[in-house]
C-alpha cells in the first residue's frame, strides 16, 4: 500500500483525493472549484478528446467555436432553460471600471448561442441537418465542488444539431448516446446503464434527456454523459424557421449532447486501488514504462532497443533512467497507473528474458526477449478486457430489484442501484428522494415498460426505473 494514499475501503472520498494528488493529475487554484489540470491529467483528457472527436467527425459532425459570453437578454429567451440554470450562472457586470449596460453571462452551456447563429444561417431544408460540436470551457457556480466531479470551470464538449424532421432529430439523439456508450465501454472499460431521464431529472428546456449512468466502486452513480432531444422548443423561442420541401415555413428540430472531464473522475473511481491510479490501456497516455535495474551497458542497450520497437508499434512508453531506487520506480509506476511495466535487471539478462508486470492484477510474467513485443500487445488487450469485465461483474452484483415497498426499504442502505416499478407520477419519485435520499437514475432504454404495480404507491406501474445515490 502507498502510504500517501488512504485505503479505499476506509474513506472513499479521501482515497479519491489522495489518488488525484499522488498521481499528479491536478493542483488546486486560488478560486474554489477551479482546478489546475497538470500535464498527466491533461494528457488523459487529450486522449479522450482525440478518440471522441474522431467518432464525431466519422458521423458527419464538424467543430465550431462559440463566444464565452451571453447577453442576459439572449439567455432569458427560453424561460424553462433560464429557470434551470439561474442558480448556477456567473455574471460579468463590469468591463474594467465601467458598469456594463447589460450584464453578460459566462456560458454554462451554449444552446442560446447556437440558436442565435442558426437563426441567421438556416433558411431552407437544404441547409439541414446542421451537425455542430464545440470543445470549450463552461462555468457553473457549483456550491459543493470536487476535482473532476463537480467543478465551477469545466472542460467539455457540447454538440448542437438542427434537423428538418422529428424522426431525424430523435435518431441523432440516440446515435450520440450510443457513441458515448461505446466510448465508455471500449475505451474507458466502464460499463454504463443507458436510459431516459424522468421529467423531473431531464435537462432544462429538453423534451427528453437520455443518459449514460456509471456505477463507481462504492456503488454510487456518476452521470457520465447526456443526450437531449429538444423538439422545436428552442426553434420556436428563437423564431428559427426553414422552408420545407412542400414550400412551407417550419420550425427545425434540435438536439444537444455532451460529456466533460468528470469522465476522468469516473475512471479513477471505477478502476483505481490502494496503490494508485489504474488506467485502461486504450486511454492511458503512457501504456508502458521500462525500468532498467542497474546501469550496465547490456541492460541499457536492451531498454533502448525495446523502446525503439515499442515506438514502431505506436505503444506509448518511456524509459525511467532516473537515479531513484528500483523500488521507488516500481511504486511510482503503480501510482501513475501505467498498464504495464518492464523490469530489466542483470538476473533477467542471464535468463535471456525480462519481467513484465500488469498494473491491474500486479501479476509478474517472465518473457523471453524475442517474445516481448507480441506479449506486450497481448497483455494490453488482456488488461483492457479484464478492467471492463471486473467493473461489469462488480456493478452487476450491486444492482438489485425491488417490486414491493418492503423489498425496497430493505435495500435502500445497500450501495448500488435498485430497479423498481414506477407509476410515472413525480410524487412517488420525490417521495423516494426525500424519505430515502435516493434519486432516480434512468428508465432503461430497451426494457422500459413495467407490468408490476408501482413499488412505492402500488398503483399501476408504467415504467421500470433505477434509483441510486449520485455524485
Amino acid at each position: 500500500m502507498n502510504e500517501k494514499i488512504t485505503k479505499r475501503d476506509e474513506d472513499f472520498a479521501l482515497w479519491y483525493t489522495d489518488i488525484i494528488k499522488a498521481a499528479d493529475l491536478i493542483d488546486y487554484s486560488s478560486v474554489k472549484g477551479s482546478m489546475i489540470i497538470r500535464p498527466y491529467g491533461y494528457a488523459i483528457w487529450e486522449n479522450m478528446v482525440s478518440v471522441l472527436d474522431k467518432m464525431f467527425k466519422d458521423t458527419g459532425h464538424v467543430n465550431v467555436q462559440m463566444p464565452m459570453f451571453i447577453p442576459e437578454s439572449l439567455f432569458n429567451i427560453e424561460k424553462e432553460h433560464v429557470e434551470g440554470f439561474a442558480p448556477e450562472v456567473a455574471l460579468v457586470t463590469h468591463g474594467g471600471s465601467e458598469k456594463l449596460e447589460e450584464p453578460y453571462i459566462v456560458r454554462p452551456t451554449s444552446e442560446v448561442l447556437f440558436c442565435e447563429h442558426y437563426k441567421k444561417i438556416i433558411n431552407s431544408y437544404r441547409d439541414l441537418p446542421l451537425l455542430y460540436n464545440q470543445w470549450c470551457t463552461i462555468v457553473r457556480w457549483e456550491k459543493t465542488t470536487r476535482p473532476f466531479l463537480r467543478s465551477r470551470e469545466i472542460l467539455w464538449q457540447e454538440g448542437h444539431t438542427m434537423h428538418s424532421s422529428e424522426k431525424e432529430a430523435r435518431e441523432e439523439t440516440l446515435r450520440m448516446l450510443k457513441i458515448y456508450e461505446t466510448f465508455q465501454k471500449e475505451y474507458l472499460a466502464t460499463p454504463v446503464l443507458t436510459g431516459l431521464k424522468t421529467n423531473k431529472e431531464k435537462f432544462a428546456g429538453a423534451e427528453e434527456t437520455y443518459t449514460i449512468e456509471a456505477m463507481m466502486y462504492d456503488g454510487i452513480a456518476l452521470q457520465n454523459g447526456t443526450s437531449h432531444y429538444f423538439g422545436q422548443g428552442f426553434s420556436k423561442a428563437f423564431d428559427i424557421k426553414f422552408l420545407n420541401k412542400e414550400n412551407k415555413q417550419e420550425y427545425p428540430y434540435q438536439t444537444s449532447w455532451g460529456v466533460t472531464t468528470r469522465m476522468i473522475g469516473g475512471l479513477i473511481m471505477v478502476h483505481s486501488d490502494d496503490l494508485g491510479l489504474v488506467l485502461p490501456p486504450k486511454i492511458a497516455p503512457i501504456k508502458l514504462v521500462i525500468i532498467p535495474i542497474g546501469d550496465s551497458k547490456e541492460v541499457l542497450d536492451l531498454a533502448n532497443d525495446l523502446k525503439v520497437k515499442l515506438d514502431e508499434k505506436n505503444i506509448t512508453n518511456y524509459i525511467d533512467n532516473t537515479d531513484k531506487s528500483p523500488g521507488f520506480k516500481f511504486a511510482e509506476a503503480e501510482v501513475k497507473g501505467y498498464p504495464l511495466r518492464i523490469e530489466i535487471g542483470p538476473r533477467d539478462l542471464k535468463e535471456d528474458c525480462v519481467t513484465i508486470v500488469r498494473r491491474d492484477t500486479l501479476e509478474k510474467i517472465k518473457v523471453k526477449k524475442e517474445d516481448i513485443i507480441p506479449e506486450v500487445e497481448k497483455l494490453l488487450i488482456s488488461v483492457q478486457d479484464n478492467l471492463y469485465n471486473s467493473a461489469l461483474k462488480r456493478r452487476d452484483e450491486m444492482i438489485y430489484e425491488a417490486y414491493t415497498l418492503e423489498e425496497f426499504e430493505n435495500l435502500v442502505n445497500k450501495p448500488g442501484f435498485i430497479l423498481t416499478s414506477w407509476c410515472g407520477e413525480e410524487t412517488c419519485e420525490e417521495n423516494v428522494r426525500e424519505k430515502y435520499n435516493l434519486k432516480s437514475r434512468c428508465i432503461p432504454l430497451n426494457d422500459k415498460e413495467s407490468n408490476k404495480p408501482c413499488t412505492i404507491c402500488k398503483r399501476e406501474g408504467k415504467y421500470k426505473l433505477y434509483y441510486g445515490k449520485q455524485y
